[in-house]
């Protein structure tokens, strides 16, 4: 019975520290790389069900959009940001259980916020590192996060 336990404990141990590395990130021609061909990606650029997922429209100006948006990420408590530059933003969401780590991109191209409407177009994509399917996970943060900046 200790042997099965102790199988079990390491088992678990491993899993947890399931981060994997970083894939290439960024932008490349002046937008968000494609998801990978795995249902555990959301994109603003994709097109097909599986990774589409509408931009952010702020009703605001892009440094308020920027401010607010670091301030959101900065407050969710699983979210480490990496990179904070003025049309980009990348942040590591890892999971409280398993430690397995999540990248999300916001990007702000350039004339990004419309001269009539004053509205702000942020481009999203969200990731996991590892695994098939996040059962939804990345969509659901994108959509939270979508929600407390448009308040």
């Amino acid at each position: 019975m200790k042997k099965k336990a102790s199988i079990i404990i390491s088992s678990l141990m491993l899993l947890m520290g399931c981060s994997g590395t970083a894939p290439k990130l960024g932008t490349e021609n002046k937008q968000l790389l494609a998801c990978p061909d795995k249902p555990n990606c959301v994109n603003s650029r994709d097109t097909d069900d599986e990774h589409a997922i509408a931009p952010i429209q702020f009703k605001g100006n892009q440094q308020l959009a920027h401010q607010q948006l670091i301030a959101i990420l900065e407050a969710s408590g699983d979210a480490k940001i990496i990179t904070n530059n003025e049309d980009y933003i990348r942040a590591e969401f890892t999971s409280s259980i398993f430690r397995f780590v999540d990248d999300v991109e916001f990007y702000f191209p350039e004339n990004t916020t419309h001269s009539v409407t004053g509205e702000t177009i942020i481009e999203v994509r969200s990731a996991s590192r590892i695994g098939q399917s996040d059962l939804g996970v990345n969509r659901k943060r994108i959509e939270k996060i979508r929600s407390q900046l448009i308040k």
